[in-house]
């Protein structure tokens, strides 16, 4: 019997782990980190429902914190088999596991140093060690081609658009063949390719961030071109909380559009983060992920000036010119990003831009619901700055691109699973995908078991 199970990533956008179990074997398909609300941070902590020795494959669909991010604390606690995703996930991964490791250790330390943690000691959920061993057991496999899993399993990797590497993840096992969509990207993105159809499943489990919102028209180029613009003639800097991974370079791509145009030439802009700029090298070695031809990936690529160093990035907050400042995290959960709100965000004349998706209890997703204060670093900082949400700069599909990329089964599957979604968006999916295509679908609670 083959069962399913929602370990993480049921009834919420974080924390994605989908357990599939066939004669005793288990493969893991996603092994995230929860992410936001305090109640679901906490489950990071607990202990996973399964032992992590009894698992004998996790197959990950993207690098992204929210599929990747517990990979560490998996090995560290004996988990011992292959992680298999694409070449460029491992690449990916590589650099998202060991800035979250790190970034864990300085939240720590700070903490501890400033007294503001209700724990003592602060203590990372894990360091740079922990994500450099769960390093050792990635295995890199080619899109389209079908490999082995232990016990009998095979899988078969197809682009997902989104984020360098992504892909979606068919899974045959015991007579049955299961589809996980991972995070599915847009259609007609400038920068990412279009998410690739796939043919048939029994089963499908498909992503649900946007599940029960359309992106709104417009071209994000000149709607980002008018905020800069504005922002810079009252004297301010715009700061652009980004993932470091996929957002950030989609943002360079739509800068080096408005500097072509001559609109924001006057304007500097600095890419922040360590691990975007790394990130935005991947993007010439691995150019079948992407759209843009090599000399455009190169001119996109030296739009910025990059930023390494902490002196470097202090100098930028202090400098009074108006400026674009892209840095990571993209929900403002942790990173550079928090030191330049808590400098620019209580200045009317500054204009922080929401980029994406943001997880309930982030402070991302605080103002975007229009908070005018945020916790940071222990204290509360006003913000009197203008926010801008332009949602359809986000690398998410939304619910009718989600609709396209589910047309493209050749027949109804026998049940869909709709997951990684805030409950309203899961089951507005559910709705549509019943009323217009007729499909049998559920929203999985979390440790819901399923047999297949």
């Amino acid at each position: 019997m083959l069962t399913f199970t929602s370990l993480g990533g049921a009834g919420t956008v974080t924390g994605s782990k989908h357990l599939l179990e066939h004669d005793g074997r288990r493969i893991l398909v996603d092994c995230g980190l929860f992410q936001g609300l305090k109640n679901l941070r906490e489950l990071n902590w607990a202990q996973l429902p399964v032992d992590p020795a009894s698992i004998d494959a996790v197959v990950l669909t993207h690098a992204h914190l929210d599929h990747s991010g517990y990979l560490p604390s998996l090995v560290r606690d004996g988990f011992r088999g292959p992680i298999v995703c694409t070449a460029a996930t491992r690449d990916v991964a590589e650099l998202i596991l060991k800035d979250s490791g790190h970034l864990q250790e300085k939240d720590a330390e700070y903490a501890n140093r400033k007294g503001f943690s209700r724990h003592s000691p602060a203590l990372p959920l894990y360091g740079v060690r922990d994500a450099e061993r769960a390093m050792t057991f990635f295995s890199p496999v080619a899109t389209h081609t079908p490999v082995d899993l232990p016990g009998g399993a095979r899988l078969t990797f197809r682009r997902a658009g989104h984020i360098l590497g992504a892909a979606t993840a068919e899974i045959g096992w015991a007579g049955r063949r299961v589809v996980f969509s991972g995070d599915l990207g847009r259609y007609d993105d400038p920068v990412m390719v279009d998410p690739e159809p796939v043919p048939a499943a029994d089963f499908v489990v498909v992503e649900s961030t946007y599940g029960n919102r359309r992106h709104e028209p417009g071209d994000p180029t000149d709607l980002l071109g008018d905020v800069i613009e504005r922002t810079a003639r009252r004297g301010g800097s715009v700061i652009i909380p980004a993932f470091a991974i996929g957002r950030a370079q989609s943002l360079l791509y739509h800068l080096w559009r408005l500097k072509q145009a001559g609109r924001i030439g006057l304007v500097p802009v600095y890419l922040d983060s360590p691990m975007a700029i790394d990130a935005t090298a991947l993007l010439h070695a691995y150019r079948g992920d992407h759209r843009l031809p090599p000399a455009v990936c190169q001119a996109v690529c030296a739009v910025v000036t990059y930023t390494r160093d902490v002196e470097a990035s202090k100098a930028i907050m202090t400098n009074p010119v108006p400026k674009v400042i892209i840095s990571a995290s993209g929900m403002a959960t942790g990173g550079r990003v928090l030191h330049h709100l808590k400098a620019l965000g209580p200045d009317r004349r500054n204009t922080v831009v929401i980029s994406g998706f943001q997880a309930p209890g982030t402070r991302g997703r605080a103002l975007a619901d229009g908070a005018r204060e945020l916790k940071i670093h222990g204290q509360w900082i006003p913000v009197h700055a203008e926010v801008v949400d332009l949602p359809m700069l986000s690398a998410h599909a939304d619910a009718d691109e989600i609709l396209r990329w589910l047309r493209g089964f050749r027949r109804a599957p026998r049940s869909t699973f709709i997951v990684h979604g805030e409950p309203a968006a899961s089951d507005a999916l559910r709705v549509r995908l019943g009323r217009e295509l007729g499909w049998s679908a559920s929203v999985p609670l979390q440790g819901q078991v399923f047999e297949l």
